[in-house]
């Protein structure tokens, strides 16, 4: 575990993806209520540096286009199936850094789109109007590219897991994640700028994942669930070798019975063993290790 982790990982959101998916439910209804409400939610850096800066958070809300009723429930369902399945392998803490990193670049890659358009495009500015200009800009800075970094992130975590095309064609998910990989070079390579920033921008945290996981990424769930289990219980094992307690006479000692209170400098011949089947790190001495209620 990371000292970031350490420090952090209370404030990590547990099932963050139902969360994601949450916003995009909201956001389906504002556009069945009143599209054109959506566009003061964009994220539009002009607009946020002019006071608007709800668009900070808000452009969460927009929902990926899909055109389709139906394919939006399979979308999202889809999304929070391996958004979920993620979450378990890693951890909630790395998941969360994860995709609100690739939130934050995202917010990052407007702004130096905006910084880019002033340099190289003030006349087409000046044309249109910031206002306008901006706001077009900002329609391709959406979380489709965030939600494929989660797909391509889980491609490289379990390729060998097989989902069914259209419901009917078996193919392994690291074939799917080479297939949108490819796409996305080719939107990077034939689309205008403001696509390019918004899909750099937004992968860049699954840049950043397989150059830090590279040791990992070809762990199967088994092998990962194992890795997590070993470093909880790695630490589990140096808290239980750190703890001290103070006896009456005010010595250190290592050792207590939760029960009695009793430590080594009462009797050294007294045997100390952790109950496995506690819920925390309660010690018992010999005579009440098999007597004592557990502490659920």
């Amino acid at each position: 575990m990371s000292p970031f982790e350490r420090k952090f990982g209370k404030y990590a959101i547990k099932n963050i993806s139902l969360v994601l998916i949450l916003c995009y439910a909201c956001g389906y209804v504002i556009q069945f209520i009143n599209q054109g409400f959506l566009n003061y939610l964009t994220l539009n850096p002009y607009a946020i540096l002019h006071g608007q800066i709800w668009r900070l958070v808000t452009w969460i809300i927009v929902p990926p286009e899909t055109g389709n009723i139906f394919l939006t429930l399979i979308m999202l369902y889809f999304y929070y199936s391996i958004g979920t399945t993620l979450e378990r392998t890693w951890g909630t803490y790395r998941y969360n850094v994860y995709l609100l990193s690739g939130m934050l670049f995202t917010v990052l890659g407007s702004f130096v789109m905006m910084g880019y358009s002033y340099l190289f495009q003030s006349e087409i500015i000046a044309y249109y109007g910031p206002q306008l200009f901006f706001g077009l800009a900002a329609l391709f800075f959406s979380t489709y590219y965030v939600n494929m970094s989660i797909f391509l992130a889980f491609a490289a975590t379990f390729p060998d897991v097989q989902v069914l095309l259209m419901f009917i064609i078996p193919i392994k998910v690291k074939v799917l994640g080479i297939i949108y990989a490819v796409m996305l070079v080719f939107e990077v390579l034939m689309g205008n700028v403001y696509s390019r920033f918004a899909i750099i921008a937004s992968l860049l945290n699954f840049v950043v994942f397989f150059l830090s996981s590279r040791s990992k990424i070809h762990m199967s769930p088994q092998q990962m669930k194992r890795h997590m289990e070993f470093k909880k219980q790695a630490k589990r094992a140096e808290k239980r070798a750190n703890m001290q307690y103070r006896g009456a006479n005010g010595q250190i000692t290592k050792h207590k019975c939760a029960i009695c209170g009793r430590t080594e400098l009462d009797d050294p011949n007294l045997e100390f063993r952790f109950c496995s089947k506690c819920n925390g790190n309660y010690e018992y001495c010999q005579y009440h290790l098999f007597t004592h209620e557990h502490v659920k």
